[in-house]
């Protein structure tokens, strides 16, 4: 019986604390059978709320066999109860104090923001940081701007952009960037990174414990599940982009506190970084290709990366409506659309000055013109291909003309 006892207390204490954690971080072969349910994140949530239970369990069990083959046991009994009992010692630290993943991922400690220097002004951006990716939100005025080589390590920034609190998230596994009004329930919320879903990161919040999907909002395990947390609208832009349409926006810093973490995402922004888990494949509709995903009224739609390089951007008529799909992860919907001829390529900065007046931009080709008056941006945002079509099941796959 003690032997039992002593085996069934050491599992417990083992396998709980490993299973919790593996069903919500990408360990090897944890996430990729998972794409239609929910079943290892529920797992892992029970365990994770009911942990303490089992390791007081797993305690009682183990405890009365350690201390008897301890004190009268000869000296390989000894060993026999010290080496699996070391074991969980050992399962317990890692699984609680390295591999969780607000326990390797932490919210920036010091949140600073400079203004763009204007083009030849003394400390104006070289192009190597021009070049670079940013999640823009702009609210009542005020337009910042957040790299995702820094927001990707961090996961999460919360701040106050023009008088309204902003969650401003980046997940580089799936390469998702979503910005979040912070409330659960009307209530002013934080959020910690607690592991993954479908390779996409999830965060708990403080009051309810429950989880929330960082590509959605929606909530997926706990007292709220179900729910969803509001978006609020963000675009991807160059930082030169950004510095050209909002002159006055703000550009947040890198805390001198991750300065090494910070090293690890270098060349994140053009995909060439080594991490088979972030890494670009310049190949189109893999796993890791990059696509720019549109949802409108309702509808979503996927156009190869590819495609944007080569055509430099892409009209196309999607839930009756005529749109024009861009880089970095631009879309719009325009009214009273007169187009003629088929080949396009556009001037980037113009279109995007339409969601504000009238624009007429000559086409490539014959002499074709495209008028756009009335038009409105619609969520678009760049990602890996597996999140596209893990999260919008229903999406489909733009085709250029031949």
């Amino acid at each position: 019986m003690r032997v039992a006892a002593f085996l069934l207390g050491t599992l417990l204490l083992v396998v709980p604390e490993i299973l919790r954690v593996y069903y919500i971080m990408p360990f090897p072969g944890s996430q990729e059978d998972v794409a239609t349910d929910l079943r290892q994140v529920n797992i892992a949530y029970w365990l994770h709320t009911n942990i303490w239970w089992v390791r007081l369990i797993g305690l009682a069990l183990l405890l009365g066999p350690f201390l008897h083959y301890l004190r009268k046991g000869n000296w390989w009994k000894r060993i026999s109860v010290i080496l699996p009992a070391t074991l969980c010692a050992l399962v317990f630290y890692a699984f609680n104090f390295r591999f969780m993943a607000d326990k390797m991922f932490y919210p920036p400690k010091e949140k600073t923001f400079t203004p763009i220097p204007s083009p030849g002004e003394r400390g104006a951006m070289p192009d190597s940081v021009a070049n670079h990716l940013a999640i823009v939100v702009e609210r009542n005025g005020d337009a910042r701007a957040y790299p995702i080589e820094l927001i990707g390590y961090h996961h999460q920034v919360l701040d106050t952009v023009g008088g309204e609190l902003v969650l401003i998230t980046h997940c580089t596994v799936c390469r998702t960037g979503r910005a979040w009004k912070p409330e659960v329930n009307g209530q002013p919320e934080t959020f910690r990174l607690v592991g993954m879903d479908h390779f996409n990161a999830m965060f708990e919040d403080s009051r309810t414990g429950s989880w929330w999907r960082q590509v959605n909002g929606e909530c997926v395990a706990g007292p709220l599940k179900g729910q969803r947390l509001e978006e609020v609208p963000s675009a991807q832009l160059t930082l030169a982009e950004f510095a050209s349409l909002h002159p006055k926006g703000l550009v947040f810093q890198p805390d001198p506190h991750f300065t090494e973490q910070y090293a690890g995402l270098v060349d994140y922004d053009e995909g060439t970084i080594a991490s088979s888990l972030e890494y670009r494949d310049t190949a189109s509709w893999q796993m890791k290709s990059w696509v720019v995903g549109v949802v409108h009224k309702g509808y979503a739609r996927a156009y190869d990366w590819n495609d944007l390089v080569r055509l430099g951007a892409i009209r196309d008529t999607f839930s009756g409506d005529t749109i024009i799909v861009q880089q970095p992860a631009i879309a719009w919907s325009g009214r009273d659309q007169v187009f003629q001829g088929d080949t396009v390529s556009f001037d980037v900065n113009i279109l995007r000055t339409t969601a504000s007046g009238y624009a007429t931009d000559s086409l490539s080709g014959e002499l074709s013109y495209m008028t756009i008056s009335h038009s409105e941006p619609i969520p678009a945002y760049q990602e890996f291909w597996h999140s596209w079509r893990t999260f919008h099941p229903n999406t489909t796959r733009y085709v250029p003309k031949k």
